[in-house]
């Protein structure tokens, strides 16, 4: 009596559901990515070269204590109040002469900055600061710079300076990107953001 065959399996339905499985398991996992502040560190200095001298009126000092309490110039202050000082000390255009500003809206008070250019602001921080509380300091500043650049983007191109950044990194963008690099360094050059943060405190 002659041997019967055995059937073969059919595998390929088999790899279609692999692939299904596999589709479904890249649609509906989450992939976690790190999260931080966007900063862009100082070229590397030239040896031999003496570091600007900065006027003490040209320095906006914020700190934060290891209570987490926020001094700005020495006096305490709410972390919802900062951005609107940050503002009226970018903007004061106290400068004379060569340091004046001409675009600036601010008291023009002779003790406060001269001009943005020259207006540098300085973050201190102790090592026990909740990171929570460093985060929302550096945001409100970081406001600060995109609340007047937003104002001059609006002057001089009736837009705003963050849709003028969304615009740039737009690939469906339909106007020159070119002309629109050099709107954006314009204005990021009327408020150039100079923050500088100092070694925490232990």
């Amino acid at each position: 009596m002659a041997k019967r065959a055995a059937p073969e399996v059919n595998a390929g339905s088999m790899a279609d559901i692999a692939f299904l499985l596999l589709i479904f398991f890249l649609v509906t996992t989450t992939i976690e990515t790190d999260s931080g502040i966007s900063r862009k560190l100082p070229p590397i200095p030239e040896e031999n070269v003496e570091p600007p001298v900065l006027k003490e009126k040209n320095i906006f000092v914020v700190e934060l204590n290891k209570n987490n309490d926020l001094l700005v110039e020495e006096t305490p202050m709410e972390i919802k109040d900062l951005r609107e000082a940050a503002i009226k000390f970018l903007d004061n255009g106290g400068g004379a002469g060569d340091d004046a500003c001409t675009y600036c809206r601010g008291a023009k008070d002779p003790s406060s900055s001269d001009n943005p250019d020259k207006a540098v602001i300085s973050l201190r921080n102790n090592r026990e600061t909740n990171y929570a509380t460093y985060i929302a300091v550096q945001n409100e500043l970081v406001a600060a710079y995109t609340e007047l650049r937003n104002r001059e983007a609006q002057r001089l191109y009736n837009t705003s300076f963050v849709q003028m950044e969304k615009d740039l990194t737009d690939v469906n963008y339909v106007g020159s990107k070119e002309k629109l690099k050099e709107k954006v360094k314009k204005i990021q050059a009327l408020y150039p953001e100079k923050l500088s943060e100092a070694e925490p405190k232990k």
